[in-house]
């Protein structure tokens, strides 16, 4: 019965453990996904666009984009994009041109990592967020950004 108690115990606490570490995540998408996503249900676009040597990028990654009220937010009104702005390899179709994520970062005149482009869903307007943020801030400034930008009030 000790044996029976012991085991039920750890078997318990490890499904707490589990559940714990299963958090939700942003789900991250190529910028042809996000076209194609937006295309079927519009939703405005957030382009995270960063380097692999970008620190505040990494930051950004392991602190804010982790936080539950940022990942909820993300999740709820935008279709979430990564983008390396220094990627030449990779490319795709964008309005009748072919990009590759540099060129698209240059497109959107990305000159500092990381910066955050936001792509109304009509995909004819876009507004930058730059600089790493914890995330309270970088909820604030993104919700700013997107009522100044695009007249948008966001809960």
């Amino acid at each position: 019965m000790k044996k029976l108690n012991l085991i039920l115990l750890l078997v318990f606490g490890l499904m707490l453990s589990l559940n714990a570490t299963a958090q939700e995540q942003i789900t991250w998408m190529k910028f042809e996904e996000a076209i194609a996503a937006n295309a079927k249900s519009p939703k405005m676009i957030l382009v995270d666009v960063y380097t692999d040597w970008c620190g505040w990028c990494k930051k950004m990654d392991k602190e804010t984009f982790v936080d539950p009220a940022v990942v909820a937010h993300l999740k709820k009104n935008f279709y979430a994009v990564k983008l390396n702005a220094e990627d030449t390899n990779r490319k795709f179709e964008f309005m009748g041109k072919t990009y590759s994520e540099a060129d698209m970062a240059a497109a959107m005149r990305v000159r500092s990592y990381p910066n955050f482009v936001i792509i109304e869903p009509g995909l004819q307007n876009i507004a930058q967020l730059p600089g790493y943020r914890p995330a309270p801030d970088f909820l604030a400034g993104l919700n700013d950004l997107v009522k100044k930008a695009f007249g948008v009030k966001q809960p």
